[in-house]
């Protein structure tokens, strides 16, 4: 099996749909307006809404939670959409912050779904690293997913989570033939902290892509509030300088439409 459906409903959040599996990244389900607090000087405000609302959803069987500790990866409405999905994949400090069905797992520690009539996915966590060096006291654990099924022709489906370019990422590439990444850009940053930046920027997501070559990219976090310092333009005008016909890669989801990705 193949195919996969994406639907980006903005910012990190995504249903991913695979073999009668559904899958939910980083539930973001606010209305826009409201400022959320980070961290002490770091804060941001929401732009833009989802593209659809919790209860327009299907039933979920996994959120794939990259951290919890920030608004613009799991905010109110998405907080309250936990407790009716299957399970919580998430960092292991996270699980145990959000308990009931929350599981935490270390990077390269696996998941395994498993139902009649349905196809075995297993869900791997990989590296990932929220800003930089030395700065996970300061903003927390985060963590990406590789999803692995039968039948895929390309790759795993890897889901970056928000992450700087460090040897952690890197190392996906090594040990995973990924073929598609949803892959959190925003090259976002604080005016407390400068030039920091704490998730990919345009320059450094086309040198990992370089690096880790997947088939597809379907890029996501890179809309919807203040803190991200670049979008869709600064992206598309990185990528018009690389070399490989690596900007063919790049797929842009129309926000809230179910997209058929061949992984």
């Amino acid at each position: 099996m193949t195919d996969v459906r994406v639907t980006h409903i903005g910012g990190p959040t995504a249903l991913i749909e695979v073999g009668g599996w559904r899958l939910l990244t980083d539930p973001t389900f606010d209305p826009p307006g409201r400022r959320y607090a980070f961290a002490p000087g770091a804060s941001s405000r929401k732009t833009t809404g989802p593209a659809r609302s919790a209860s327009e959803l299907p039933p979920v069987d996994v959120v794939l939670l990259t951290h919890d500790q920030h608004a613009d990866n799991l905010d109110t409405a998405g907080r309250a959409l936990l407790p009716g999905a299957g399970a919580v994949l998430t960092t292991p400090s996270g699980a145990r912050r959000l308990g009931g069905n929350a599981r935490g797992l270390a990077p390269w520690a696996a998941w395994h779904l498993d139902s009649p009539g349905r196809p075995p996915v297993e869900v791997t966590a990989t590296p990932a690293r929220h800003g930089p060096p030395l700065s996970v006291p300061l903003v927390g654990e985060v963590t990406g997913f590789a999803l692995r099924w039968p039948g895929q022709r390309h790759g795993v489906l890897w889901v970056s989570g928000d992450t700087v370019l460090y040897e952690g990422v890197r190392e996906v590439g090594r040990r995973l033939t990924v073929g598609t990444v949803l892959l959190h850009l925003g090259a976002v940053g604080f005016p407390l902290t400068g030039p920091v930046r704490y998730t990919l920027t345009a320059a450094r997501a086309v040198e990992l892509c370089r690096a880790v070559r997947p088939h597809t990219v379907l890029p996501v976090h890179y809309e919807g509030w203040s803190h991200f310092r670049e979008g869709r333009g600064a992206v598309e005008a990185a990528l018009a300088k690389a070399p490989d016909g690596l900007g063919e890669r790049f797929r842009w989801l129309p926000p809230g439409t179910a997209t058929e990705v061949t992984v």
